[in-house]
């Protein structure tokens, strides 16, 4: 009886109390081809001791990340991950008290979220962040409807370049609050979004009725917009310009807002997150401070007490589970405030010039790697434009041989293109030339030997 909350006198009970004498008359509208004439074709029951040593042998089966050389990347990165972000999220008071539902006795909480947020508006260089979202799909996606808010209109122009499963929440998102979403083609050449052409930035904005231009650098390929361009074609017509950032470059890289960017959203698990099959991780998202009112989810800010005390206040909650749900911003999100602790807690730890560092490895790696798979002759380059620390290349051969060969050898060998973008909306007839084309990512934890020993293996295949 240890698993089953009702006793069998209870169980017999409530038969009687609806008139049936077993509980096969309950299913007996049920017709019988649909019902199961046999016992379930299930072992017996186990002790504790056995049930536990059969999961850690299922467990076995799997081959965690951590336990290969990982060079894949699309939007889940194999980052070192300081061993005080894992001692400081673990502490009870942040373990057990993750969210303000109470925010005034929740001041530890406050003062971590206050302290994520303006370490992301330093990242970014914006004015307003929130206490996160639930990812970077999520808060890309708001970012779209808050645009169609502020310029109270109901089309927003998405970039084609964008990842695959941002542009898949961006269109369910779209469905259910009828927005209608454009999207402009990749150019064939640079990897990037096409601006000049009719079906691209700047001839969708001709129409006159876009709310937002919706961009991500480096975008799916791993290519890097050119967002200076960007910004007055968006500007000019009327719409807010949303970027789509990866928070390690910005250790290095002008931030989005310099440009001009009107909001920076991004996908925070580099920042401290575990890999963990993919989740969770923690979006950030941030504005210009004259769109504060507008922005999705909660915004914690500081103040003082009667006493003249720093005190933290959960400013901004525009969500139904506060406000009324036809003035809420937003009826779904909330904040992933453990993993934005764990965002906090590792750029307190790395510091402006331990990002900077980070940063500038990823690349350098990346770029190594790149030149020395193509220096094997079994890679060509597949675009022109400058790429952080992911790259695409075009493989010669079948891909998909090549990443189970691999796999054997203890190598994550990239992400297929053609794989991640199928089925997506946006994806034109033009993207037929992603088969063939491999997305490596070269994280900082990647040594030489490592990188050498992979070009050499891939090389001899």
């Amino acid at each position: 009886m240890r698993y089953i909350p009702i006793t069998c006198e209870q169980r017999e009970a409530m038969l009687d109390a609806v008139g049936v004498s077993h509980i096969g008359e309950l299913f007996e509208d049920v017709p019988a081809a649909a019902r199961l004439s046999r016992p379930l074709a299930i072992a017996g029951g186990m002790t504790e001791m056995e049930l536990s040593a059969h999961l850690v042998d299922l467990s076995k089966l799997n081959r965690p990340a951590s336990a290969m050389i990982s060079f894949a990347g699309a939007g889940c990165y194999d980052h070192y991950i300081p061993s005080v972000v894992d001692h400081i999220v673990r502490r009870p008071e942040f373990f057990t008290a993750y969210t303000p539902y109470q925010p005034e006795v929740s001041q530890g909480t406050l003062q971590a979220i206050y302290e994520f947020q303006s370490m992301i508006c330093a990242l970014t260089g914006m004015e307003v962040a929130n206490a996160s979202m639930y990812d970077g799909a999520t808060a890309f996606v708001e970012a779209a409807l808050m645009s169609c808010r502020v310029k109270r209109r109901s089309t927003v122009l998405c970039a084609g370049t964008v990842h695959p499963e941002w542009r898949a929440t961006l269109s369910t998102y779209a469905e259910a609050g009828n927005i209608e979403v454009v999207y402009a083609r990749r150019d064939l050449t640079t990897g990037r979004v096409a601006v000049e052409e009719a079906d691209g930035v700047g001839g969708l904005l001709a129409r006159g009725d876009i709310a937002a231009v919706l961009v991500q650098s480096p975008n799916v390929v791993g290519v890097l917009e050119d967002i200076a361009a960007l910004v007055p074609l968006t500007h000019d017509a009327g719409a807010l310009l949303v970027v789509g950032s990866n928070p390690i470059l910005l250790g290095v890289m002008e931030p989005p807002a310099t440009y001009g960017a009107d909001i920076v959203v991004g996908e925070g698990q580099p920042l401290g997150s575990p890999m963990s099959f993919g989740g969770p991780g923690l979006g950030f998202f941030t504005c210009r401070k004259e769109h504060a009112r507008q922005m999705p989810g909660r915004l914690v800010g500081r103040t003082v007490d009667v006493d003249g005390n720093d005190a933290f206040v959960l400013t901004l909650s525009t969500r139904e589970q506060h406000i009324r749900r036809e003035k809420a911003t937003s009826n779904i999100c909330s904040n992933h405030a453990l993993n934005a602790l764990m965002a906090g807690v590792y750029l307190a730890a790395v510091g402006r010039a331990g990002l900077e560092g980070i940063a500038l490895a990823c690349v350098a790696k990346a770029h190594y790697l790149h030149d020395s798979l193509v220096d094997t002759g079994r890679f060509t380059r597949a675009w022109t434009a400058p790429f952080g620390y992911e790259f695409a290349l075009r493989y010669v051969g079948d891909v998909s041989a090549m990443q189970r060969a691999m796999l054997e050898r203890g190598y994550l060998a990239g992400v297929s293109l053609a794989d991640l973008s199928a089925g997506a909306p946006g994806t034109a007839s033009s993207d037929a030339d992603l088969d063939g084309i491999v997305l490596f990512a070269v994280t900082e934890k990647r040594r030489r030997d490592e990188i050498d020993a992979f070009v050499e293996e891939v090389a001899s295949l």
